[in-house]
């Protein structure tokens, strides 16, 4: 009797696949719902008291938490990824990170219990970074796993994919939400709407996540009993090279994209003086072309190779 590696290969690559993107994209539409609310709202409900910049700089301070907890929730869910297993680790950084959006949504403002507030705040962010610092490592290997040969760069775009689409899920949210309600409703209520909501993709990405089994990279590690005690010491000790490459290659495309959209959101409503509902459209069509491009490189990355792929995007990086 076949076993559910060997059922409907093309069916399970389209699942595979769809959990990796889902994935992603719940775990970047959390963080990005926080990061329009660390400049739209937060500075006035959970750090009230001074100046704007003052309280602009805060919310920006526990914004960048998560950036601190990634690298400890990559580590963390890594570790358990090549010891238990990828479908495991993946659930767990789901729902990590959906519990931590939600509970910012329910979270009491500074006007309520005081300093407990913005401490709460900080936690949650943890959570939310410690949640997507074991997903997208966790996702990208799902699917990469799961390539045929000379379809690697295509298989591993799809979770990159998640990254825009959860910021146009999360930007059209407070699009929607700015033009249907009051400037009152939406700092006393409205802003949680979109935490709250992040419930239902949760638990359609839990349920899609579920469904799937090992890729066929860590069975067969399994069962030659390949799995080492220590996978962290293995990578530092044997793979420096590779994990310093690997690492700061990343660095230009985010320190670019989280000054495009964070720092120039909270620049245009403060500085400029504009108004949210004129600048999220803006932010939204460029992360259009932005999504537009991923599948673009990915078929680029798999003809030319994806170090000369990756070096012309640098390149281009530098010179915009």
């Amino acid at each position: 009797m076949p076993n559910a590696r060997t059922i409907s290969p093309t069916a399970g690559k389209g699942r595979v696949l769809f959990a990796s993107l889902i994935g992603t994209t719940i775990e970047f539409y959390d963080f990005y719902i926080y990061a329009t609310a660390a400049v739209l709202v937060f500075p006035r409900l959970f750090f009230p008291g001074g100046d704007p910049t003052t309280a602009m700089l805060s919310s920006f301070a526990t914004f960048s938490i998560a950036f601190f907890a990634r690298p400890v929730g990559a580590l963390a869910f890594g570790h358990f990824g090549d010891r238990v297993g990828r479908k495991a680790t993946l659930v767990a950084a789901l729902m990590t990170m959906g519990l931590s959006t939600v509970a910012i949504g329910l979270l009491p403002t500074h006007a309520t219990v005081g300093v407990i507030a913005p401490l709460l705040l900080a936690l949650c962010r943890f959570g939310q970074g410690l949640g997507l610092g074991g997903e997208w490592g966790g996702a990208v290997l799902l699917a990469t796993e799961n390539a045929p040969p000379g379809k690697k760069a295509w298989f591993g775009m799809f979770p990159q994919l998640g990254a825009p689409i959860g910021f146009i899920l999360s930007t059209g949210a407070f699009i929607v939400l700015t033009s249907t309600m009051s400037e009152a409703q939406f700092e006393a209520w409205g802003w949680r709407l979109p935490f709250l909501a992040s419930a239902v993709l949760v638990f359609v990405g839990l349920w899609v996540r579920l469904k799937i089994t090992e890729t066929p990279e860590f069975q067969t590690a399994m069962d030659r009993k390949e799995r080492v005690k220590a996978p962290a010491v293995t990578l530092f000790a044997h793979h420096k090279a590779a994990l310093f490459l690997g690492t700061f290659s990343g660095v230009t495309t985010f320190s670019l994209f989280y000054l495009m959209t964070v720092f120039a959101l909270g620049w245009a409503t403060t500085g400029m003086g504009l108004e949210r509902g004129e600048v999220l459209p803006v932010q939204l069509i460029g992360v259009l072309f932005f999504a537009a491009f991923i599948p673009v490189t990915a078929l680029l990355a798999d003809k030319f190779g994806q170090v000369k792929v990756l070096i012309a995007s640098s390149v281009g990086i530098a010179l915009f």
